[in-house]
């Protein structure tokens, strides 16, 4: 089974001579970046052991065992740290891990009450300013954006890798017209939460572990 990995922060650079870094963390208290254990970076084979020494200007100033010096500090600059899935604590009911929803099946809930339809791939999650989006993707080039609230995305199965949508009014093309793509933006490893409203929710922290990795239905 291959671990999945949530990005928890990045290395912006270097602080003094000794070999301090500034990092800028995406947890949601800046110094519990430190407060899991050892991070790695993407491939998920160099691993970095931090002790969080202050704050500066919204960034983390901390040590890395056996950086010792500024040269050895500028070297990791833009190094994103990385947390493995399993490290992060279960979220609440309605909130989910970006991570989690990516790559989950999406079914289309048949409105006569008949088998629900594939509809496509959940390829990404994003929070453009008004909430949670999803991005899925329904193959031959089409990709189309629902916000993750509960009226809209009624179902989720983290355990069966699926979810149910009922999409609003006119985002589905209808296959008799030219299907067209809407910009996918960029992807984000946020968790989300549906709300009760028509409003999707924003993406919140994780309860002290990664701002961008969890969101809730109807909150991020």
């Amino acid at each position: 089974m291959v671990t999945k990995l949530i990005c928890v922060g990045i290395l912006t650079g270097a602080r003094g001579l000794r070999g301090e870094v500034r990092i800028k963390s995406f947890t949601d208290e800046a110094a519990d970046i430190a407060a899991y254990g050892p991070l790695t970076d993407e491939s998920g084979v160099r691993t970095f052991q931090l002790s969080v020494s202050g704050l500066v200007k919204n960034h983390v100033v901390a040590r890395i065992e056996g950086i010792d010096d500024r040269d050895a500090a500028l070297a990791l600059k833009g190094t994103r740290l990385y947390l493995a899935r399993e490290a992060f604590p279960e979220t609440p009911r309605d909130e989910y891990y970006h991570v989690d929803l990516i790559g989950l099946s999406a079914a289309q809930k048949d409105a006569d009450g008949g088998p629900d339809e594939v509809f496509g791939t959940v390829t990404a999650v994003h929070d453009f300013g008004a909430g949670d989006i999803l991005e899925i993707d329904r193959g031959g080039g089409e990709t189309i954006m629902v916000p993750f609230t509960r009226a809209v995305v009624p179902e989720v199965d983290l355990a069966g890798g699926s979810l149910v949508i009922v999409p609003p009014a006119g985002i589905v093309v209808d296959e008799a017209e030219p299907k067209r793509r809407q910009p996918s933006g960029a992807a984000r490893p946020v968790a989300a939460r549906k709300r009760e409203s028509g409003k999707a929710g924003h993406a919140n922290a994780d309860h002290g572990v990664g701002r961008a990795d969890q969101g809730k239905r109807g909150r991020p």
